[in-house]
C-alpha cells in the first residue's frame, strides 16, 4: 500500500491534463532531482528514498507514492505540498 495515495477529479481535457502532469514532473525533477518517464498515460518517477506514479485519466488523476523509512517522517509536509500543487494545476478537490 502506498504511503501517499491521492485521487483527484478534474475538468481538463485529456491533453491539458497530461500537460499539467508534465509540469508537475518537470518541477519535481528540477527541485528534487526526481527522474521520471511517461508510459502511456502514466508517469513513473523515482529517486533514492521515493518512488511512485501519476496516472492521468479523462476525468481524474491518481498519485501513488512510496516513501522510504527516513522520508516517512515527512509524509505530512510532502502530502500537503502535493495537494497544493494538484490544486493549482487541476483545481481544488
Amino acid at each position: 500500500m502506498p504511503a501517499i495515495s491521492i485521487k483527484r477529479r478534474h475538468k481538463l481535457d485529456h491533453k491539458k491534463a497530461k500537460a499539467a502532469a508534465e509540469k508537475i514532473a518537470r518541477d519535481l525533477n528540477k527541485r528534487f532531482d526526481l527522474a521520471y518517464k511517461w508510459e502511456g498515460d502514466h508517469i513513473a518517477f523515482e529517486r533514492p528514498g521515493l518512488s511512485g506514479s501519476l496516472h492521468v485519466g479523462k476525468t481524474d488523476v491518481r498519485l501513488d507514492v512510496e516513501l522510504s523509512f527516513l522520508l516517512f517522517a515527512l509524509k505530512g509536509p510532502i502530502e500537503q505540498q502535493i495537494n497544493k500543487e494538484l490544486d493549482a494545476l487541476f483545481g481544488k478537490a
